[in-house]
């Protein structure tokens, strides 16, 4: 089985720029409180590295 993350969207996109509005788009997330649950791999960590202070994460599976 493979791991999975869950993330929360903790911070609006609101007068952010357009390659971190994306960046939430591409995560699953784009309106506040959404939680998506997304396999663990390198490019998903990346991206929540790279918006660290609009996204947290919830819970780390398998």
């Amino acid at each position: 089985m493979a791991k999975t993350i869950v993330i929360k969207q903790i911070g609006s996109p609101i007068r952010r720029p357009a390659k971190q509005r994306a960046t939430l788009i591409g995560l699953g997330l784009n309106k506040m409180h959404r939680v998506s649950e997304l396999e663990d791999t390198p490019s998903v960590r990346g991206m929540i590295n790279s918006i660290p202070h609009m996204v947290e994460i919830l819970e780390e599976k398998g």
